[in-house]
């Protein structure tokens, strides 16, 4: 930590006359761009049938009990990558606890969810299937669903040719993985930091500046600009209850460990701009409100509007292209397909 604030203060210096490049050089301390092609994942070697395959998992509702819902229910690709709701809406219209984080660029997230609970995508995909609060269903019966359909059973063939029975719900998940592996959105900040001056606007560049030099870089860094580390929410000053709810302890939850109440995995900020509401709670709509907050509670600074409005201009430069997605003709159910229940399944 030490280390990390000399390089703050030696930035900070450096940032009040910079250049482009030396701005570029700063940021490339702290920041990297994101790759030019699929990044590989742990276990799961991605081709292009288990990409097609996961396609069609993501937009398919018959992985949920009901038949309602499906991936794309909360991680809706035309609208950030999540579905712009305080908490998301799941099994029999309850409401769920946390407000959905974008599946867009969460391959490169040190871990999932905002407690941190999924190591990687794959765990992550099996989650949401089996809560009760949102597509509450169980493997069995995502087994039973796929396999009563022969086009997927022929395309899980192609994407896992080396198994006699690749019908399954690790399967389901690998799948799943490999096609939100290239939901990857190259933004303008991108380019900025491969090097193109005129990358980013005069009022970004003041921003990035601002962000570095505040010090938002101890939590938000990286590819991703966050999605690593673990960090109490208020480590300064706490927010108020309808922001930071009592009752949601975070990471505790995970690990039973009494210095994780209230830490939260930081949040990657790239589409930042498009996917409100704002953290956990999803109680904050407003992106420079959110700014403002987060000075406060986490760094105990007050910014003024002209830097809040700064900081605001620099996290529109990471909202990307999002990628072409062609949606999937989905197979047909067979007279073995189990039908849709209105009923958590057990």
């Amino acid at each position: 930590m030490k280390l990390l604030m000399s390089t703050l203060l030696l930035s900070a210096c450096l940032i009040s006359t910079a250049s482009a490049n030396e701005l570029r050089e700063t940021a490339r301390a702290f920041f990297e761009p994101l790759p030019s092609t699929v990044p590989s994942v742990r276990d799961n070697p991605i081709t292009p049938e288990k990409i097609e395959l996961g396609k069609a998992l993501f937009f398919d509702p018959r992985l949920s009990a009901s038949g309602v819902f499906s991936c794309y229910s909360c991680h809706n690709l035309t609208t950030g990558g999540d579905d712009n709701l305080e908490t998301s809406i799941g099994h029999g219209w309850q409401k769920g606890p946390r407000n959905a984080p974008t599946v867009f660029n969460a391959v490169l997230n040190e871990a999932q969810f905002w407690d941190g609970r999924a190591e990687d995508l794959k765990e992550q995909a099996k989650g949401p299937i089996q809560a009760g609060v949102e597509m509450a269903n169980t493997p069995q019966n995502v087994v039973a669903t796929l396999s009563s359909m022969p086009q997927y059973q022929a395309w899980f063939s192609d994407a896992f040719p080396e198994e006699t029975e690749p019908v399954n719900f690790d399967n389901m998940a690998k799948a799943i993985e490999a096609f939100e592996a290239t939901l990857l959105t190259p933004a303008p900040f991108d380019a900025f930091l491969n090097g193109s001056d005129d990358g980013i606007t005069p009022a970004a560049k003041q921003g990035l500046a601002l962000f570095v030099e505040k010090g938002c870089v101890a939590c938000h860094s990286g590819v991703n600009v966050g999605g690593h580390g673990y960090y109490p929410f208020g480590l300064i000053e706490k927010p108020g209850a309808e922001i930071l709810p009592p009752g949601d302890k975070g990471r505790f939850e995970v690990t039973e460990t009494i210095d994780d109440k209230y830490v939260f995995r930081a949040s990657p900020l790239r589409n930042v701009a498009v996917t409100a509401p704002y953290f956990h709670s999803g109680k904050v709509w407003d992106l420079k409100v959110a700014v403002q907050i987060m000075a406060e509670s986490q760094l105990g600074e007050e910014l003024t509007d002209e830097e809040a409005d700064a900081m605001v201009a620099f996290l529109n430069s990471l909202t990307g292209d999002v990628p072409d997605v062609t949606l999937p003709e989905l197979p047909p159910e067979t007279g073995t397909t189990p039908r849709p229940t209105a009923e958590v399944v057990r």
